[in-house]
């Protein structure tokens, strides 16, 4: 489902055009984020390609242009603190100063603390008994801390929590660093249904039901099960689960309605990539993945790519000459050395020319912004707001 105010219908042939040339319109980040209609903004892709970068930008060109805005990274590094002039983020959005507020708009930022949001879910939807006696398992702390797609799902639960505090029209989000940028969809489910197993609940049966219910060789399997893993573990498991049991069914309704949220109108995602092979192919299958579940693509970024027009001298030719100059004077030595790297940087720009073209022939009406690459890393407010204005520039 594509946002009606970001890419309006073009005529048949248009598009078969396009297709053909491997060109794709232009994404217009400006007016997706001046929408008021716009409340989210999930930037996704695979791990590596500039997420956290994109996402912080975003929410900084957006703020100044007037929205009150969230912006909630998952990233481990810190790059966005950094970025922003913060010492540090946390479960607990802050302010961002430096930015102009001559708009009207404000900015906040904060790092998902994926154990505080599970926490503070425990303690909002169980009575203080209860949740204490969840807090403290063992085996409810290792889920809350490391258990895989915990992250995924917490981060889907904190979105949900920042969406309904309302004091943000503009919520911008930072997808986890995943093996599969799929995992952000895909957690909720896969946390519920495990949590919600019925191997699990047929394993700790008899936490929550009379004996007389299991049989002669579930008593077998469970013998087996304490010497594998342990009596303490499984008595920490069913433990767990009889307390937890109150808590399953939100569990799943706040997914869903999260899942819900995801798919509204005012949502829209950015598949963001970089100009290389395995990348730009996470995008296209993110692409379809979004297409299939009906969730509003608003567009693709493609960060770090180089330029095919800005090379002047061929390939070819900076190859043959360089040779020529390295064993003379050390201007030539230099100069070689240069037409070498030009080499390079031409041979590397047409190969990313190519991946984006095919991309774009396969996805013609996917919504593109080409950021360049820069030549220093974005550690501060301006850094973010050069790549904010190359998000925005015409292509």
């Amino acid at each position: 489902m594509t946002r009606p105010a970001q890419t309006r219908p073009r005529p048949a042939a248009r598009r078969a055009r396009q297709a053909r040339r491997g060109t794709a319109p232009a994404l217009d980040v400006d007016r997706l984020i001046d929408d008021e209609r716009t409340q989210i903004v999930v930037c996704c892709g695979s791990g590596g390609v500039g997420k956290t970068t994109s996402a912080a930008a975003i929410a900084l060109r957006a703020a100044e242009r007037g929205r009150r805005v969230c912006v909630l990274t998952i990233d481990p590094a810190r790059r966005l603190a950094q970025s922003m002039g913060l010492t540090e983020l946390d479960n607990t959005p802050r302010p961002v100063d430096g930015i102009d507020t001559s708009a009207g708009g404000s900015l906040d930022a904060m790092m998902l603390d994926m154990k505080r949001t599970f926490d503070d879910v425990v303690e909002a939807h169980a009575s203080p008994e209860k949740a204490q006696q969840i807090l403290q398992n063992p085996f409810y702390v290792a889920l809350s801390s490391s258990f895989a797609g915990t992250q995924e799902y917490m981060a889907m639960e904190r979105l949900g929590q920042l969406h309904a505090e309302g004091r943000w029209d503009l919520i911008v989000v930072d997808t986890p660093p995943s093996r599969s940028a799929l995992d952000f969809l895909d957690a909720p489910e896969r946390l519920s249904s495990m949590l919600d197993g019925r191997f699990i609940r047929l394993m700790l049966a008899p936490a929550k039901g009379p004996a007389r219910f299991l049989t002669a060789g579930f008593g077998v399997v469970t013998a087996a099960l304490n010497k594998v893993i342990g009596a303490q573990i499984l008595t920490d498991m069913q433990t767990f689960i009889a307390a937890f049991d109150t808590l399953f069914g939100g569990f799943r309704q706040r997914a869903e309605a999260t899942y819900a949220l995801l798919q509204a109108e005012e949502t829209a995602f950015l598949v963001v990539a970089v100009p290389d092979d395995a990348p730009m192919r996470e995008a296209a299958y993110f692409v379809e993945r979004l297409e299939a579940d009906e969730m509003p693509l608003a567009g693709l970024v493609v960060n770090r790519c180089h330029d095919e027009r800005a090379a002047g001298i061929t390939a070819a030719d900076a190859e043959s000459a360089s040779p020529r100059l390295a064993s003379g004077s050390a201007t030539d030595r230099l100069t070689s050395d240069l037409l070498a790297v030009h080499a390079d940087r031409v041979r590397l720009a047409a190969r990313e020319g190519r991946v984006r073209r095919r991309f774009a022939a396969a996805h013609g009406d996917v919504a593109t912004a080409v950021v360049p690459a820069l030549s220093t890393d974005v550690h501060d407010l301006d850094g973010l707001r050069t790549i904010a204005e190359h998000l925005t520039a015409a292509r």
